[in-house]
């Protein structure tokens, strides 16, 4: 589908990486507490804008590389699937620690949610890594492939941050950052990143 190799994993994929507890997750929880059904959508909208400036970011690099040296495209896929066993491994044993604290300002959830995504970054290269390991240099088109990634991406971004700004606005007590919860979820999410590096690599 558009040069994507494996779209049903890209998609499992994204999923995955969107249930992980991090600034984005609190960004979306602490703009429903405070703005509403409204403040979560707007806040959903702004990790949106700012993960697709950071993606397309990536997405010149990597675009680069498969045009001009398809050798190193394939090395980058390696290391994109070691980079993903990596950070499961990072995450399985990890150490529980602080929670940050994000301070958003009443009316201000778009811009707030979208600085906290772009202020990161990590997420560059983590989508340089990403990227190429669902590109399929075979029937690869073009940018029609990345559009489409960066497409799905928005797409399961705003339904995932739906999905939490409706539990959190109708079961806020319950939604409150639990900690062993968070602990629990970020293991298992390493555990599926460790699958799909190993998956990633074998099949090559």
């Amino acid at each position: 589908m558009f040069g994507v190799a494996d779209y049903g994993a890209f998609v499992a994929a994204i999923l995955i990486f969107l249930a992980i507890p991090g600034p984005g997750n609190l960004a979306l929880i602490t703009s429903t507490s405070k703005g509403g059904i409204v403040g979560g959508l707007a806040a959903t909208f702004g990790v949106i804008a700012g993960d697709q400036v950071l993606m397309w970011l990536a997405v010149a690099g990597v675009a680069a590389l498969l045009v001009a040296y398809p050798a190193a495209f394939n090395a980058v896929q390696w290391l994109g699937a070691a980079y993903l066993a990596w950070l499961g491994f990072r995450m399985i044993t990890a150490k529980p620690g602080a929670k940050p604290v994000l301070n958003i300002q009443p009316h201000h959830y778009f811009r707030q949610a979208g600085l906290i995504t772009l202020l990161n970054p990590k997420a560059i290269v983590f989508y340089m890594a990403f990227f190429p390991l669902f590109v399929d240099p075979a029937t690869h088109p073009g940018i029609a492939t990345f559009a489409a990634m960066a497409a799905t991406i928005a797409v399961l971004t705003f339904l995932y941050g739906l999905t939490v700004t409706m539990l959190t606005h109708y079961l806020a007590e319950r939604l409150r950052a639990n900690p062993i919860i968070g602990r629990v979820l970020q293991k298992l999410a390493g555990v599926f990143l460790i699958g799909f590096g190993v998956k990633l690599a074998v099949s090559r």
